[in-house]
């Protein structure tokens, strides 16, 4: 806390011997600075705003009232504590200075030794006030950067854990990139519809994208006889490879019991879990339907089934968008739901240059101009 003795105090009034007796009481206490009308009082306020003001209220011009307004009304100025001093002691002028912001007021004649009390205390709450402001400030920056860090850790988990998918299956490559894009724009152009303003907020959104590299994670447990196998899968082989998504959500619930609950990891179990769900409920692997599927887990297929059509798999050249936009639009009430259908369709073209961006061949770049 600053030295009391360092305060600055503006005196405010008409009358010089006031000022003379204001000066000889406290002058040897605090920095004292004097104003004889309320416009130079505000011009110097404005220049070095002071500690504490005492304010004459009858004075010609501009009285005390209108110069505590204006001091009151201005951002700078605002938390500055002005005690008013009057030869008026009726109820109605004090409660108009409290009124408009004062803090006290001291009637005239003053009796020194009750002025420089009340001085004191008020420049001992204005500094505490002041003392807790910058310890909230840093406070707040603490949890900023606190809240920083913990991003970081969220992204570099995250990415971690998705690199274990892009190293066991050679065609995920850009295809996690590509999906983050698309799951940003559908949830953001989702988030315009009345419906879905509520539960797409800024940093759901953001969360969304952060967590979607996670959706394919339980590949790492697929064996790699039926994960890279060139041909179609036997009836059995494709049962373990469902089992992916069994393999995912584990995964994240055991990194749940050890980091607690948050909700990047919440809505990765969704994502991973749920994201060969259908609208329709023949999905996988619980055969939930329409709205009982997580939003997230809905966006995710969707995005997830463009990007495996415009994208070279071993069984299958890339679709050209325009085939993967029919697919997916006849695909609207039975695989998908229909709500997201409608905004693919309306920002489909946002979709193909996400695609283009992180595209990885010339190949899929050609099947995507068409």
């Amino acid at each position: 806390m600053m030295e009391l003795s360092h305060c600055r105090v503006l005196a405010v009034d008409d009358t010089k011997l006031n000022l003379d007796i204001l000066v000889n009481s406290l002058g040897a206490d605090y920095e004292l600075a004097v104003a004889l009308d309320g416009v130079t009082a505000l011009k110097m306020v404005q220049a070095s705003p002071p500690d504490l003001i005492l304010l004459d209220i009858m004075m010609p011009g501009m009285n005390g009232y209108e110069v505590l307004a204006k001091l009151k009304s201005r951002p700078e100025t605002r938390a500055v504590p002005v005690i008013m001093i009057s030869a008026l002691s009726d109820l109605h002028t004090k409660s108009r200075g409290f009124q408009l912001g004062a803090v006290d007021y001291v009637s005239k004649p003053f009796e020194v030794e009750e002025l420089r009390v009340r001085v004191r205390t008020h420049l001992s709450l204005a500094q505490a006030h002041k003392d807790l402001r910058r310890h909230n400030e840093i406070l707040e920056e603490k949890v900023r950067e606190r809240t920083r860090e913990l991003i970081l850790t969220q992204q570099a988990t995250i990415e971690s854990m998705a690199a274990l998918a892009e190293y066991r299956d050679p065609e995920t490559g850009q295809h996690i990139h590509r999906v983050k894009g698309y799951v940003t724009l559908l949830a953001e152009e989702l988030r315009s519809l009345p419906e879905y303003a509520g539960l797409l907020s800024r940093d759901y959104i953001e969360i969304l994208a952060l967590s979607s590299p996670l959706h394919d994670i339980g590949k790492v447990g697929v064996p790699d006889q039926i994960l890279l196998k060139p041909g179609p899968l036997s009836a059995d082989e494709f049962r373990e490879m469902q089992r992916h998504t069994d393999y995912g959500r584990n995964a994240i619930l055991s990194v749940q019991k050890k980091l607690g609950s948050m909700p990047f990891l919440k809505i990765a179990e969704d994502i991973v879990y749920t994201h060969h769900e259908k609208w329709d409920g023949t999905g996988y692997p619980r055969g939930l339907a329409g709205t009982d599927i997580p939003l997230s887990g809905r966006i995710m297929a969707l995005a997830d089934v463009y990007d495996a059509l415009i994208s070279r798999r071993v069984y299958k050249a890339p679709f050209t968008h325009t085939r993967a936009m029919e697919i997916i639009i006849d695909g609207a009430g039975t695989h998908f739901d229909p709500d997201l259908v409608s905004v693919f369709g309306e920002f489909a073209p946002g979709f193909r240059q996400v695609a283009l961006f992180n595209s990885e061949s010339d190949e899929q770049r050609d099947a995507l101009m068409c």
